[in-house]
């Protein structure tokens, strides 16, 4: 593609996943790894989270999506996705960031699995203690 043409690229992270997007002005085609968004993600949900920046913005109708994902399950994907969606669309017109950060699209959820402890089955719990 040329210099000119307008392709907006974001990268979304939740969790281990990362997702690579691409927004093409267009007609709302989406796709995520080759397939459609609710074949993709099985539960309406995951397409309605996925989605989200794009109905705050109004520009569902406006643009093609095309997303690589990948790690983690669906659910930290679709999170990922809309992640990378609403910092292409902030590439595509900076006035919007007010709009997506207090619908909170731009804040990059922390949380990760903690890791697991010597000692012990799991990151917190314990074998279980016998007194005799």
């Amino acid at each position: 593609m040329s210099a000119d043409s307008s392709v907006y690229l974001g990268t979304g992270r939740r969790k281990s996943s990362t997702a690579r997007v691409r927004l093409v002005a267009g007609s709302g085609k989406c796709t995520v790894n080759d397939r459609g968004f609710d074949v993709y993600f099985t539960h309406d949900n995951f397409v309605r989270r996925a989605t989200a920046p794009l109905a705050t913005a109004d520009s569902k109708e406006k643009f093609d999506v095309m997303v690589n994902v990948a790690g983690g399950g669906i659910s930290s994907q679709s999170g990922a996705v809309a992640h990378g969606i609403a910092r292409a669309l902030l590439k595509f017109n900076p006035e919007l960031r007010v709009t997506l950060k207090k619908a909170g699209h731009l804040t990059r959820d922390p949380r990760e699995k903690e890791r697991k402890k010597a000692g012990q089955p799991g990151a917190r719990k314990r074998f279980q203690f016998s007194k005799r």
